[in-house]
């Protein structure tokens, strides 16, 4: 049987495994074609996972030698605008590790291509696909807390990675907050408007540049939202999926990103005239999923694609959990607040 989706897997690094291994699982899927930049890893990939295909270490030719008619983007970022802008040009769905581009200018041209060809380009954000998370969500969207005003995730890990990371500017708003602005989107349904961002490196830091910083989010729904996060915590460590906290009109919804998520509030009954009053607290519902985190979000991808509609994570929604960091980094470095819509209008002027 001739498979629907022919792949060529661009990049075959570490990540470029969980991306092979989910196709391998597919009847309707093969991969047709393998690109990397060093042959060798092309090599060795197709040799790791049995696979009976050809290498090249340029993705137009591996398209056009193959017929191929998706491409799975697992490059390291810098060559996701080339990578994304050669598949879509030549007809091909495109399914993308985050971030989107390096530059707004990037993310903007992807997306205006994307609509232009009538291809799909999806990021991957596979923390969205945490049951628990989208159990959080429910949650809220049900009015559970009435309609939000304010909500903060806390993320405090001391990772000692060693290598590139603890020598990049900015390693903890442009390696990993990116995960938690977008489900913070994901949580509130809502846009960026702004935001004040102080960025600094604390004391007993081990990477070069700044590892710590404070956010404050104006959403689209009147939401505050305030992230607080640091790569260099010792001590005391969150969940790398945050620790949440919700306030609403009627109560409040928490998830310490490890165990049970929940909601206090305001329990029935006449109890005017207290100070602190009564609450009754709601247990969030975990909902049934056949797969998660990189698998779930591949699910999500590809049943888009049968139905013929976007995907949660296309392009032209991914690119404001891009502009977050952005406007995170432009706000710090200015020591003011920015607002969203001038960085997507800067375009090339911003810069990663």
């Amino acid at each position: 049987m001739t498979a629907k989706y022919k792949v060529v897997v661009a990049g075959c690094g570490g990540m470029a495994n969980t991306w092979v291994d989910y196709a391998a699982g597919r009847e309707d899927t093969e991969i047709v074609g393998l690109v990397d930049i060093k042959k060798e890893a092309a090599l060795a990939m197709a040799e790791r996972k049995s696979l009976n295909c050809p290498v090249f270490t340029d993705v137009k030719e591996a398209i056009q030698a193959t017929g191929a008619n998706l491409v799975f983007d697992v490059t390291i970022p810098s060559s996701h605008h080339g990578v994304s802008a050669t598949a879509l040009e030549l007809g091909c769905d495109v399914f993308a590790e985050k971030p989107l581009a390096e530059t707004m200018g990037d993310c903007l041209d992807i997306v205006r291509r994307s609509a232009r060809t009538g291809r799909t380009h999806a990021v991957m954000q596979n923390r969205r696909y945490d049951p628990r998370i989208r159990a959080f969500r429910k949650l809220i969207a049900e009015g559970t807390i009435g309609r939000t005003g304010f909500i903060g995730a806390d993320f405090f890990i001391g990772a000692h990675f060693g290598g590139f990371r603890e020598a990049m500017a900015s390693p903890l708003l442009l390696d990993m907050a990116i995960h938690t602005f977008d489900q913070a989107r994901l949580i509130t349904g809502a846009n960026p408007v702004s935001v004040y961002c102080h960025e600094f490196n604390p004391p007993g830091s081990w990477y070069e540049g700044n590892a710590m910083a404070i956010c404050i989010f104006e959403m689209s729904d009147g939401t505050v939202f305030n992230y607080r996060g640091s790569w260099c915590a010792e001590g005391m460590p969150t969940s790398w999926e945050a620790s949440w906290r919700v306030t609403g009109e009627k109560g409040t919804a928490v998830w310490d990103g490890h165990g049970e998520l929940f909601a206090e509030v305001v329990a029935e009954g006449d109890q005017d005239g207290k100070f602190i009053r009564e609450y009754t607290r709601v247990p969030g519902v975990l909902d049934s999923m056949r797969n998660t985190f990189h698998h779930g979000c591949l699910d999500e991808m590809f049943a888009a694609l049968e139905a013929g509609r976007k995907p949660e994570t296309d392009c032209s929604d991914n690119i404001y959990s891009m502009a977050m960091v952005l406007a995170a980094l432009e706000s710090a470095k200015k020591g003011s607040k920015v607002l969203i819509r001038e960085v997507m209008e800067a375009g090339p002027a911003v810069q990663a």
